[in-house]
């Protein structure tokens, strides 16, 4: 650093517009830094029934939630905090939980590991297709055109991680959306999956199972 710089920085780090900077950058800092996976650890406990230790449920009706982007994580708990998603169940377990609870939990389980899960065979050829491919009649996309060649999600766009997910759980979802489950973001889900049938569906779902 030279010294004319160094007079440059330290005049505008201490006038009065600098410490304006300085005190937005320790704001921005502490706000980034602010989750924390220990504290979502011991905050995760109560999750454990439904979602299984480190979030990788036993029962194929609940989501697995281990290796879920962070910031699609914070995105569906404040919907169910909000009610703007609707289900009794975790809008009751979310009513109480705080931003820095969202934010913590959030954190935690985007750092486990999901457990892998395995196709039914009968399903791969055509699930395959449709989520590599998409169903060019139907104008339906392809899968992995958001959510990646390994079921991976996008976590800087907010879109999930599907790859290991629970078969019944997919299933369940596809057809909601298809009926018009509607709730902010669902619009892309409820247009594509609008078309698909039932077996599609099913087929879909099984091979995303099975991927990793």
């Amino acid at each position: 650093m030279t010294k004319r710089f160094l007079h440059y920085f330290v005049a505008t780090c201490f006038s009065p517009a600098g410490l304006g900077v300085i005190a937005l950058t320790v704001t921005l800092a502490t706000t980034a830094g602010a989750q924390s996976v220990e504290r979502g650890q011991t905050k995760a406990a109560a999750c454990a029934a439904c979602h299984g230790p480190q979030g990788n449920s036993t029962n194929p009706q609940w989501p697995k939630i281990a290796g879920q982007g962070a910031k699609y994580i914070v995105k569906q708990l404040e919907l169910f905090k909000d009610k703007h998603r609707v289900n009794a169940l975790m809008n009751e377990q979310v009513a109480s939980l705080s931003k820095t609870d969202i934010h913590d939990l959030a954190a935690y389980f985007s750092k486990q590991k999901i457990t892998p899960g395995a196709a039914d065979k009968n399903y791969v050829e055509l699930g395959q297709s449709i989520y590599r491919g998409g169903i060019q009649k139907k104008n339906v996309p392809a899968c992995l055109s958001c959510h990646g060649p390994a079921g991976e999600g996008n976590p800087a766009a907010s879109f999930p991680r599907l790859g290991g997910q629970h078969a019944a759980y997919t299933t369940v979802r596809l057809r909601a959306y298809r009926a018009g489950s509607a709730y902010p973001g669902s619009e892309i889900m409820n247009h594509v999956a609008k078309p698909l049938s039932d077996e599609e569906i099913r087929a879909v779902s099984s091979y995303m199972q099975g991927l990793h």
